[in-house]
């Protein structure tokens, strides 16, 4: 690896690491100012002015915002992210659980998303300016196109309402059989793989295109080489950083997708987790939650840029 590479791969990383202590920053100030008194919300609205304000004293709500903030990340840092406001239980163990159920939701997604998603823009580029091309271009900005909520609702609809195929929700503790794994995880998966699949065949497609544009290509063309050889053979092993690339973004979609999703459909995750905190103003719970997305979508992009570095044949 030359100094140029490792330069470029050590500025990407610095890059995150000032991002998340802006993100850090920009969550917690934006999580102090939702509507409505966290002590009055989880005392309710009979209590006494003498019990809110002790509360507020014992949740340091009283002190001003900024030591609030230093004492936190400094938390952070250390890896304790505090106790919830309304469970008055660490948080680790209240994210523990929920966030191996957005793995699982994750990881489910991207087993069927990544294979049809580089199926359909591999051969969509093999075939480029035929009808197959046309309609798999015309599908892909037309599901770019609806928003995720969209999709989630329309999925209801079909098969949990008319149809009656699937439940309308998705209870991750239900699972006992193979059947009931398919039935929990069907929805929230059919949905997620429309959000990702979309871009992800646009910028395989794209990545294959240009190398199949590229002079040895050419050649090989001119020399008898079938099609399907020169993509297998020439094509993918020259686009694969590309590929890999666009593969890692379009997961990062996965972060904003699954909020909608989790909330549709009910299912037991993290992002639901933060949802029902927002509601309860469990601000510490907030937080942590919103930290944890947005170090996975840093993680990803960050990823996607170092892989973008590495491949590139004019820095090697």
């Amino acid at each position: 690896m030359s100094n140029r590479v490792m330069s470029l791969v050590m500025s990407r990383l610095l890059i995150a690491l000032v991002t998340l202590v802006i993100v850090s920053f920009a969550v917690f100030f934006a999580t102090t100012m939702l509507p409505g008194d966290t002590a009055t919300i989880l005392l309710g609205q009979a209590a006494t002015p003498e019990a809110v304000e002790g509360l507020r004293k014992a949740m340091h709500l009283d002190e001003p915002a900024i030591f609030r903030f230093m004492r936190w990340f400094a938390g952070l840092l250390a890896g304790d992210l505090g106790t919830s406001y309304a469970n008055d239980m660490p948080i680790a163990e209240l994210i523990g659980g929920r966030f191996i159920n957005s793995l699982k939701l994750a990881g489910v997604t991207a087993l069927f998303s990544v294979p049809i998603a580089l199926t359909l823009g591999i051969t969509a580029a093999m075939m480029r300016g035929s009808l197959y091309d046309r309609i798999v271009t015309i599908l892909t900005i037309g599901v770019i196109s609806v928003p995720e909520f969209m999709v989630a609702t329309s999925a209801v609809l079909l098969f949990a309402v008319y149809l009656k195929w699937l439940p309308a929700l998705s209870f991750a503790n239900e699972v006992h059989s193979f059947t009931d794994l398919l039935r929990v995880y069907a929805m929230p998966v059919i949905t997620l793989t429309f959000v990702v699949s979309a871009q992800m065949i646009r910028m395989t497609r794209a990545a294959v295109v240009e190398t199949l544009n590229t002079p040895y290509v050419e050649m090989a063309l001119l020399k008898g080489a079938s099609r399907r050889r020169i993509v297998l053979k020439h094509a993918l092993p020259n686009a694969l950083g590309p590929i890999v690339n666009a593969v890692a973004l379009s997961l990062s979609y996965l972060l904003g997708g699954v909020i909608i999703v989790e909330t549709i459909f009910n299912y037991p995750g993290i992002a639901k987790l933060m949802v029902d905190a927002v509601a309860t103003r469990d601000l510490p719970l907030i937080q942590s939650c919103a930290m944890i997305f947005c170090l996975g979508y840093l993680v990803l992009i960050t990823l996607a840029d170092i892989i973008a570095i590495l491949s590139n044949p004019r820095l090697r």
